[in-house]
């Protein structure tokens, strides 16, 4: 690959901030809290000692402050992996990429990385309103397919893959895992887990209205394999932060158990406490 970027492979706006986060380099923190809803983050940056940036574009909101003399950003990404693809490659663009120039940087710099967010459950042991960190993940979207030097394997990516009984979704897996030392920030969760990151909310994660899902057995099928919860971010957020020497995990809080039709009873209050656990 050149060293020199052409125009229309790194866009950037007017004022030399990357396109869709609509930021500048001086804009985040190493510590970064990706949330998928807008409308969480400032519902995240109230908890700040201080909010220095405040910027948006489309769903991408960003507040960067300081929480107990530390500067972190909170920002949120959307839904799915396609938009965790724009957001990781532009995070890593602003701290590893000369944007002036259009050159890449001599000297790497690793982010820290906490995805914050909300999931199901297809483990029928597993209670509502608890705290779920990610250890191993499975991407059913296939977004990692398409990056040339992507390439994990560990013992859970084999097991899942022997058992995996689905032929034409099978194709589109990838695997990844937690960036272990980070586990230590969240080592008193009440769960560990296996997670299933989902291309869709209906179909893909066994919902049927008027159309049909794959079967009727699918989510019970994932949980044999070892799958613990369900959401739609962490595979693409886990797989390019390994691929572009980040470090991150997802602590995610389970509102819904599929398995047994449960659904948070307030969660809004479920939120905010995950929200205050996070940042303790």
């Amino acid at each position: 690959m050149l060293n020199k970027l052409a125009a229309s492979e790194l866009v950037l706006n007017e004022d030399g901030s990357v396109y869709h986060l609509n930021l500048l380099p001086e804009d985040i923190a190493d510590k970064i809290i990706l949330v998928g809803d807008p409308d969480r983050v400032a519902k995240v940056s109230k908890y700040f000692d201080t909010v220095e940036i405040k910027k948006n574009k489309r769903e991408f909101y960003t507040h960067t402050g300081t929480l107990r003399g530390e500067r972190i950003t909170v920002m949120s990404t959307g839904i799915g992996t396609e938009n965790i693809d724009i957001v990781m490659n532009e995070l890593d663009a602003l701290v590893n990429i000369d944007l002036k120039n259009k050159e890449f940087k001599t000297e790497h710099k690793a982010l820290e990385l906490f995805r914050m967010g909300t999931c199901g459950s297809v483990n029928p042991d597993v209670q509502v309103d608890n705290m779920l960190v990610t250890q191993n993940v499975v991407g059913l979207d296939g977004l990692m397919h398409f990056y040339q030097d992507y390439n994990f394997e560990n013992e859970f990516s084999k097991n899942f893959l022997e058992k995996f009984p689905y032929e034409k979704i099978k194709p589109m897996l990838y695997f990844s895992d937690w960036a272990e030392e980070m586990g230590t920030y969240y080592k008193d969760a009440k769960y560990h887990g296996n997670t299933a990151t989902f291309p869709g909310f209906y179909a893909p994660q066994g919902r049927q209205l008027r159309l049909k899902a794959v079967d009727d057995k699918f989510l019970e099928t994932l949980n044999d394999l070892g799958i613990t919860n369900f959401e739609m971010e962490t595979s693409a957020i886990y797989a390019l932060s390994k691929l572009l020497g980040h470090k991150a995990i997802t602590v995610n809080n389970v509102i819904a158990n599929r398995r047994r039709g449960e659904f948070s009873a307030d969660h809004h209050a479920s939120e905010k406490n995950l929200i205050e656990w996070v940042l303790e």
